[in-house]
């Protein structure tokens, strides 16, 4: 299975930057990024599915633009074809491939292919992450003054309450990111890039593979209340671990 996902993240992530840049209509779709979908979502999830029904027949999936296709519930592949579309569609490297696998509601697999930037990342239960297969490690920063901290709004269209939370973060931390793709943004705390990202009503195909990725390099991920990922948690933050009590007090107002 970690071969297959290799493979699949690899190959979905090859077709996307064989396109990338190379369909100017894109840049149309700036005046709606949240909603932002190409043709190219759509044909690289067919591909995933379809590799996916090929080998594993009976596995249930859960991706961005097909929804939750049932199968055997004791194993469910959880997929987002192009995470960070409105960078693909506006000639930004920022995007990614995300695949995760889950057991009985524990994740066993996950991988975030950036393949624009040439960061492929892999995270087995047990086992380790890796970033173009060497051992990631998250940052050892304990003070928050001295940590870089990423964000996203996720699904959140109050741009009010992201607004807010920034406003407590920004004045207590190093300086803010913003990457627009959050299984790099993920990906990043998990190599020791920054020591934080979190993020307000995201998607589960956005963050599954990026929590694994956190959890195997040494991380924590809660939702604003301190409480163990879930599929259903839409509020999340993820850490180095050290700087985690410090940023749930300023999250979660």
């Amino acid at each position: 299975m970690r071969e297959f996902i290799q493979h699949l993240a690899t190959k979905a992530g090859d077709v996307l930057v064989d396109h990338f840049g190379k369909d100017r209509e894109l840049v149309k779709l700036r005046t709606s990024v949240k909603e932002a979908v190409t043709t190219y979502d759509k044909m690289v999830d067919e591909l995933i599915v379809e590799e996916i029904r090929g080998k594993y027949p009976d596995h249930s999936l859960l991706t961005e633009e097909s929804g939750l296709l049932k199968g055997d519930a004791d194993w469910l592949w959880i997929v987002d074809s192009l995470d960070g579309t409105s960078n693909f569609a506006n000639l930004n490297p920022f995007f990614s491939v995300c695949i995760a696998l889950m057991h009985r509601n524990e994740l066993l697999l996950g991988a975030i292919y950036a393949p624009a930037i040439d960061e492929f990342y892999l995270a087995e239960k047990g086992k380790g992450a890796y970033l173009n297969q060497r051992r990631i490690q998250v940052s050892e920063v304990s003070d928050l003054g001295q940590s870089y901290v990423l964000y996203c709004g996720g699904g959140e269209k109050d741009r009010s309450r992201t607004g807010n939370i920034l406003s407590k973060v920004y004045p207590r931390v190093m300086d803010l990111r913003k990457l627009g793709s959050a299984g790099l943004e993920i990906a990043w705390v998990a190599a020791g890039k920054g020591e934080a990202y979190f993020t307000t009503k995201i998607e589960p195909w956005d963050v599954a593979a990026g929590v694994l990725l956190i959890r195997e390099a040494g991380g924590q991920v809660t939702d604003f209340g301190g409480n163990p990922w879930k599929l259903e948690t839409s509020d999340l933050l993820f850490s180095n671990r050290k700087v985690h009590p410090s940023m749930l007090d300023l999250v979660r107002g």
